[in-house]
């Protein structure tokens, strides 16, 4: 399989680690936001929707949007789940995942800020203020579900990774990189660094991928 993505994006930072706990090896092709090489009319071929990340599979058909890949990777390769099989769990671990796909990434991505930047004037300041706000809201929603649940393990739901930590940790390193403290969530930070001890999620991290600098 031939992955098209670039370091820094939480979506191809989230897709990366669920590959890794899949235990699946890709080809990675980089796609350089910075020079706007997703807009290239080589990378529309690819993924019509001109966005990171995307997966190729060995017949050349390809995947797009990460949590629609992850969902086929959780049927393809099923052996290590990242959802649990208790009903109430799964829509624990789907909801966690949930704030952060839906609530979080969408209004601090990439062509948000752009627009922040170019249509509205906004410096770095207030580009990192904007992030800052809708981090701490969704944050302290997941730090108040975390805090709740008196049978969690060292990871967001139970005592393995699941999906929801698939997207937390993505987003807790956007959330430094926008100079929030992630020390005000003790319990995210304690997560975050549960699994900063596995190899798939520190395999997965922007500063070791091939096309970081």
């Amino acid at each position: 399989m031939k992955l098209y993505s670039f370091f820094r994006s939480g979506t191809s930072h989230r897709l990366r680690i669920a590959l890794n706990l899949k235990g699946l090896a890709v080809e990675q092709v980089a796609v350089d936001l910075r020079t706007e090489a997703h807009l290239s009319e080589a990378y529309r071929a690819v993924n019509p929707q001109q966005l990171v990340p995307a997966l190729e599979l060995e017949d050349g058909r390809v995947l797009i949007q990460s949590g629609a890949i992850i969902e086929w990777l959780e049927e393809r390769y099923p052996s290590t789940p990242l959802l649990p099989a208790e009903p109430f769990a799964r829509q624990r671990v789907r909801a966690l995942a949930a704030i952060v796909a839906s609530d979080i990434h969408p209004v601090n991505n990439r062509r948000i800020l752009q627009a922040l930047r170019e249509r509205f004037g906004a410096d770095e300041a207030a580009v990192n203020a904007w992030c800052g706000t809708w981090i701490a809201a969704g944050f302290d929603a997941i730090e108040a579900l975390l805090a709740a649940d008196a049978t969690r393990g060292a990871f967001c739901v139970g005592d393995t990774p699941t999906l929801a930590d698939v997207h937390l940790v993505p987003q807790v390193e956007s959330a430094r990189r926008f100079q929030v403290d992630v020390a005000r969530w003790p319990r995210i930070a304690a997560v975050d660094a549960a699994c900063a001890r596995l190899d798939a999620f520190a395999q997965a991290a922007p500063a070791v991928q091939p096309d970081a600098g």
